[in-house]
């Protein structure tokens, strides 16, 4: 039976690899920190299966014990600090987490079993930054613009330079932004279906937004999740972007969200500045013609679907708040 060990199980796309992986068989272990306070709700439904550890990407041998005492044959690093505007409030932890955890994790499976162990590094389409060309592709130069886009540039390389030095398993998927109803709520998507959701029955009155042409290349978590499996199962380590190929302003987003409750966006959402980045990034859109052509992978979910489905769940769950 195959093993996984993934970093970040507790957030949105630990939560649907864990399930997938469960569904392939697989023994899921995660790492979580130890806190004084427990957030474990978007695996709560997985406690029963799956293997919970403390260790932490900030020290290097709490990270190697938990690699040493799972045996895994696949390591996931998800974990993160991973909202844009927090790495302009924290940059030096950003760094610590999002580049520096990247090398700990590598440098236990190097120490631990280089050969046997295949590692997966969560890149992200916020280290092109201020695009050098669209769409953009495995080969588009980096201009990350963020501190978090920077750690993010670092982490990429680091697993580039370990798999080219030591001849080590490791892979980096580039996933451009992608959703679901677990997504948090300092997101963009998600606080605009949760002000939606909010607005409508009756617990809000407006959604407060910054830039609203900003454009981005939107997919389901979960669809993204299998691109990942996907990489550790081929013959060769390599990069893939995975993205859907497509572009929405966050405007279409707004627009979608309201119209799924039957209300005019027009009439709630008051642009507010303090919600825009000091460095912004305008247009986003991957080329996810090498996942496709490679891993046989492409996104099953469509945009509106995405949308309509995060209304829902939220609608759904705040009508259980009462």
């Amino acid at each position: 039976m195959p093993s996984a060990l993934i970093t970040g199980i507790t957030g949105q796309d630990g939560s649907f690899l864990a399930e997938l992986l469960l569904e392939k068989g697989y023994t899921v272990h995660g790492v979580v920190r130890r806190s004084s306070t427990e957030n474990f709700e978007r695996i709560q439904h997985l406690r029963d299966k799956i293997h919970l550890h403390q260790a932490d990407l900030l020290d290097q041998l709490s990270i190697i014990d938990v690699i040493k005492n799972t045996k895994p044959s696949e390591v996931y690093n998800l974990a993160a600090q991973s909202f844009v505007p927090t790495s302009w409030n924290q940059p030096v932890l950003t760094g610590e987490f999002t580049a520096l955890g990247v090398t700990r994790v590598l440098e236990a499976i190097r120490l631990l079993d280089p050969k046997g162990i295949k590692f997966y590094q969560a890149s992200s389409s916020e280290m092109f930054g201020k695009v050098q060309e669209v769409p953009q592709k495995e080969s588009t130069p980096l201009y990350p613009r963020s501190p978090y886009g920077v750690a993010k540039v670092y982490g990429h390389w680091i697993t580039i330079n370990y798999r080219e030095s030591f001849d080590m398993f490791a892979c980096s998927g580039i996933l451009f932004n992608h959703e679901s109803e677990r997504r948090g709520k300092e997101f963009v998507t998600r606080k605009v279906t949760d002000g939606v959701a909010r607005i409508k029955l009756g617990k809000q009155k407006v959604l407060k937004l910054g830039n609203l042409d900003a454009r981005r290349d939107w997919g389901f978590a979960g669809d993204y999740v299998e691109a990942m499996w996907l990489m550790l199962q081929q013959d060769k380590p390599d990069d893939f972007v995975v993205a859907t190929g497509q572009t929405w302003e966050v405007r279409e987003l707004v627009r979608l969200a309201f119209e799924r409750v039957g209300l005019d966006y027009t009439k709630y959402v008051e642009l507010d500045p303090a919600f825009l980045r000091p460095a912004e990034v305008d247009l986003l859109v991957g080329d996810p013609s090498k996942a496709a052509k490679k891993l046989g992978w492409k996104p099953k979910l469509s945009f509106e679907q995405l949308v309509h489905r995060m209304v829902d769940a939220d609608m759904e769950r705040i009508k259980k708040e009462g």
